[in-house]
């Protein structure tokens, strides 16, 4: 196992000069926890999560068709960073989110109370470098900064992969954990040099011509996935339901993503807007145009096999302390039990 420790720097100061810079976009962050009579269901804005706002959406759309007696929809709560999510979602102050899948497995070997219900996408993670910099092969990040979401985001164990795949190993870079919101800035600010993370936070540097793609996930590790839906088993419990009616929508809307062009228009319409991702429509429409498999929605079925390289991985990573049972921290009955739904958007 690497010194995972010894290559992380303290964010902090480079923080402090990343946010002295202005970026060609800005992108919002906030958190809410307030209390809605919906089934709160937290993300970030990050494209791996667009299946979220697409199904909160059409359930809406569905509650306004048919004005069920006793509706319950699915409300949309926005996160900057993985860590405070992991606090709301260990605190019980939301019962559901898009949770990197090594945090799940993290979480429950705490005996945290939680199971991953549902892929939410495929592919869409991007290292990223400045133009100027004339990196171009990947040995190029030999001794530089390189900033990840989270020890425990699979985009870590992407840069891992890249990394040995050099005859590399996570000594031979600098990690800094960083918020995805923070990262287009620290770049344009040199106070990284590359940077890995999920969309569309790539996608905005490389629209503004300050950065380029040095590997996508979609050449090296096609079937990559990363947040997952993550539901707390008290939820599970009380309201299997509501569970089910979630995993169902989430589905549907992948399937309806990657089934026509216009569906991801209208999908990018709805995430752009203040109510979900609060983004340039035209960093989203670049990322899901550029090219159109850089992230995918269509297969998002719950592979044992997938979850298990994951754990593999993330044990020899050191995120993960001790090997943990798939069964543990999946329930699979939900996607078993999918049932059709149509999606009126």
């Amino acid at each position: 196992m690497d010194n995972l420790e010894s290559s992380f720097r303290t964010r902090r100061q480079l923080l402090k000069l990343a946010s002295a810079m202005a970026l060609p976009s800005a992108f919002a962050a906030c958190s809410s926890e307030k209390k809605s009579a919906s089934l709160v269901v937290a993300g970030l804005p990050v494209t791996c999560n667009l299946t979220l706002p697409v199904a909160c959406a059409a359930k809406e759309a569905e509650i306004a068709s048919t004005k069920p007696a006793n509706p319950l929809g699915f409300e949309y709560s926005k996160y900057s960073g993985f860590p405070e999510l992991k606090e709301s979602l260990m605190a019980g102050r939301i019962q559901a989110a898009y949770v990197l899948a090594p945090m799940v497995m993290d979480l429950v070997s705490s005996n945290i109370p939680v199971k991953v219900v549902s892929l939410g996408h495929r592919s869409g993670a991007v290292i990223m470098v400045r133009t100027d910099a004339g990196y171009k092969k990947f040995r190029d990040l030999q001794g530089k900064r390189v900033a990840i979401p989270s020890r425990f985001a699979v985009d870590l164990l992407f840069l891992r992969k890249m990394l040995a795949a050099e005859g590399m190993s996570i000594k031979d870079v600098e990690l800094v954990e960083m918020p995805p919101p923070d990262m287009p800035a620290a770049l344009y600010a040199k106070a990284i040099d590359a940077y890995c993370t999920g969309e569309p936070f790539g996608a905005a540097a490389q629209m503004a011509g300050y950065a380029t793609p040095l590997r996508m996930t979609r050449n090296e590790w096609p079937n990559y996935i990363c947040c997952v839906l993550t539901v707390r088993e008290d939820l599970i419990a009380s309201n299997r339901a509501a569970v089910q009616d979630l995993v169902n929508y989430v589905q549907a809307a992948g399937h309806w993503m990657d089934a026509d062009a216009a569906h991801r228009d209208k999908a990018i319409a709805i995430a752009a807007t203040k109510k979900y991702f609060n983004q340039d429509p035209k960093i989203l429409k670049f990322v899901m145009t550029n090219p159109s498999d850089r992230v995918t929605y269509g297969d998002l079925r719950i592979i044992r096999q997938e979850f298990d390289e994951l754990m593999q991985m993330s044990l020899d990573a050191g995120t993960l302390k001790k090997p943990i049972q798939f069964n543990q921290y999946v329930d699979e009955s939900f996607f078993k039990a999918v049932r059709p739904v149509t999606i009126s958007l």
